[in-house]
């Protein structure tokens, strides 16, 4: 298997490291530049043609985009230790929080990423106004995600998983991109220093 992805600070890459840390699975990423705008030439369009990393290519020749598709991959051949719950129940609980990190958190941050941040203005059209738009939207669900993780330490309760990752990476692209957590939102701050505090953060 080869592992196409790109270092800090691209947070979906990122994503995928840290699940892997988690699952000590050592897989090392082939980078590819986004500066040089590698993940759209015509040779990585033919692995995904969305021209976007991270992308697994299996062993037969075949690949999986998309960070969450790529760990539940990995989740299925070791299921050990578990990051999208153990019962029916928690897998859907799990499911639910990574699609609300997705929504909640992930868009307002990319959104502000695309259209208002100085690093993309070449890429793109950008419509700054709504860029700009979305530090409030941000800031909501900051506000939001921290009443959720009063008396629980993990986001989708007890236990580490997927829905954390997903967050963790968010917010950290977030602060590198002009969007910091606000102190205020003390429950959100110390969960992020809890988990940052994990081995796996660091990969």
């Amino acid at each position: 298997m080869k592992l196409y992805g790109a270092p800090m600070p691209a947070p979906n890459p990122r994503r995928v490291r840290i699940f892997l840390a988690e699952k000590g699975i050592d897989l090392p990423e082939t980078p590819i530049d986004l500066r040089k705008r590698e993940h759209k030439s015509p040779e990585y369009r033919g692995k995904n043609s969305l021209g976007q990393v991270p992308t697994l290519e299996l062993d037969d020749g075949s690949t999986l985009s998309e960070t969450v598709a790529i760990c539940r991959y990995f989740e299925e051949i070791q299921p050990e230790p578990k990051m999208f719950g153990a019962t029916p129940l928690e897998k859907a609980r799990v499911d639910m929080w990574v699609r609300r990190m997705e929504f909640v958190l992930t868009t307002p941050v990319g959104n502000f990423w695309r259209h208002a941040h100085p690093f993309t203005a070449a890429l793109l059209t950008q419509y700054k106004d709504f860029g700009e738009s979305n530090r409030e939207a941000y800031a909501n669900g900051q506000r939001w995600l921290d009443g959720e993780l009063n008396g629980r330490p993990f986001i989708a309760g007890d236990t580490y998983t997927m829905a954390d990752i997903c967050a963790l990476t968010t917010v950290d692209f977030a602060a590198w991109v002009g969007l910091p957590l606000s102190p205020e939102m003390t429950n959100l701050v110390a969960w992020r220093e809890r988990v940052a505090t994990r081995p796996s953060a660091a990969a």
